[in-house]
């Protein structure tokens, strides 16, 4: 699976928000399985938006700073 641009966010919200409007179009037309189809389509979509949302949270996560201390170098006094 492709990662999504976080910049794209908005773009995939409104995505999902329209996929939402045409399933339900579909129902009320009894176009099952073009309800079924859309339905794959949201399902993939929320993915993308979750794994974009796990993604800010351990780009987040990763930075604080670790201390790893100063190398010990064989032969070299301390």
């Amino acid at each position: 699976m492709l990662r999504v641009d976080p910049r794209q966010r908005r773009r995939l919200e409104e995505i999902i928000r329209n996929l939402g409007d045409r399933i339900e179009e579909a129902r009320v037309n009894g176009w099952l399985g073009e309800v079924q189809g859309l339905q794959t389509s949201l399902e993939a979509a929320r993915n993308k938006l979750s794994s974009l949302d796990r993604l800010a949270r351990n780009r987040m996560r990763n930075r604080t700073s670790v201390g790893l201390g100063m190398p010990i170098i064989p032969g070299e006094e301390r």
